[in-house]
């Protein structure tokens, strides 16, 4: 057995935490910084509050982006860090936020767009400038992963991009800050939590330390994610989540995500589907699916996180989305039938190679096709 495993970022942990931005700013000596913040945060005013928190290391907020950031958004970004001599950036909000940031601190100064690395094949050469991760979701573990999924409207799609050198230095992850997180927006994001722990789990690339998180994750999730639906103010679950999305951030770095992920990608650009509900709209199909490949280690899952079965835990998926929510047929999702064989086509991404079942334009069409 070979493997390698490497924590970039240093995690900080608990309720409250946010508060002491100032000093951790400070013993990094961190200073002229941006923050990027979603703009429902700059109108309630948390954004606001953490800029007095860095207690002077903040001198410029961007929030100019959208639920799915663009490249658009993160050239514009990497420009005002540019035009405020900015010397880290520091991130609030979910994903979107988050993986702005990321994107934006290796663009900046780089005198490119983010377009020549996201789809133009070059290669980010070097660190770009530090960033402090504030998660306000429970699910996308984006503070301790080297990915940004980024849209491109003017290619019509949306993909990830990667590098050693997109760490977040620092994830402060505070799970306060979810407590005003709307029901529908908990689901999902607690889904996409599973679906990395899962997808790090079964994919071909799997390694202990991975898994060790993953199965850790998943049982937080099925263990905590309806109360934390159910009861927003529940700070024991939200916690909960929080730390499940951090250990399923854990969970499929190294070893990546797999077909659920690519298959949420066209789901997102094409149908709109918030990206936690869109990867959960395959993964209940994935799990026994995989079980061709994968039964022993599936069952072993199975074992360890309280179910008799994978097909038992495909069925608790299941009833979680319908709890929950989240579409989960082509009808709610607005699909129609005539569309699966270019939905399996949109679905070609190289995510698919770590699947353990190959799943070919003729598997993905059936796939879609029983979820009728």
């Amino acid at each position: 057995m070979k493997f390698r495993y490497a924590l970039a970022t240093e995690i900080v942990f608990g309720s409250n935490t946010v508060e002491e931005l100032g000093r951790y700013c400070r013993e990094r000596g961190w200073a002229d910084g941006i923050l990027v913040a979603d703009p429902f945060f700059r109108e309630n005013g948390l954004a606001e509050q953490v800029v007095r928190y860095a207690e002077g290391a903040l001198t410029a907020v961007f929030s100019d982006l959208e639920s799915n950031p663009t490249v658009a958004s993160v050239d514009a970004c990497a420009k005002l860090a540019e035009e405020k001599g900015a010397r880290f950036i520091a991130a609030l909000g979910g994903g979107s936020s988050l993986d702005c940031a990321k994107a934006a601190a290796v663009t900046a100064y780089s005198g490119k767009s983010v377009r020549a690395f996201h789809s133009g094949g070059e290669k980010i050469a070097a660190p770009g400038l530090p960033v402090v991760a504030i998660p306000t979701t429970a699910g996308t573990g984006s503070e301790v992963t080297n990915v940004a999924v980024l849209s491109d409207p003017e290619k019509g799609s949306k993909a990830p991009m990667a590098s050693e050198h997109m760490f977040a230095k620092l994830a402060i992850v505070d799970p306060a800050l979810t407590l005003s997180v709307p029901p529908r927006v908990t689901a999902s994001t607690g889904l996409d939590a599973l679906s990395h722990a899962l997808e790090g789990y079964w994919s071909k690339n799997h390694q202990p330390i991975c898994d060790a998180c993953a199965i850790y994750a998943c049982r937080l999730v099925f263990e905590n994610l309806e109360e934390a639906v159910r009861h927003g103010d529940n700070l024991r679950a939200k916690e909960n989540m929080s730390l499940a999305a951090l250990t399923a951030g854990l969970a499929f770095g190294p070893p990546k995500t797999a077909a659920a992920h690519a298959c949420s990608f066209p789901l997102t650009s094409l149908y709109h589907i918030p990206h936690g509900e869109a990867c959960a709209f395959t993964l209940d199909s994935l799990l026994r699916i995989n079980c061709e490949a994968e039964r022993d280690r599936l069952q072993r899952l199975a074992d360890m996180t309280g179910f008799a079965s994978p097909e038992a835990m495909a069925d608790e998926i299941l009833r979680l989305k319908r709890q929950t929510g989240m579409r989960c047929t082509l009808r709610q999702a607005g699909i129609e039938p005539r569309d699966l064989p270019a939905l399996a086509e949109s679905c070609m991404h190289p995510n698919l190679r770590n699947n353990p079942v190959e799943m070919t334009r003729e598997r993905l069409t059936a796939m879609f096709a029983a979820l009728q």
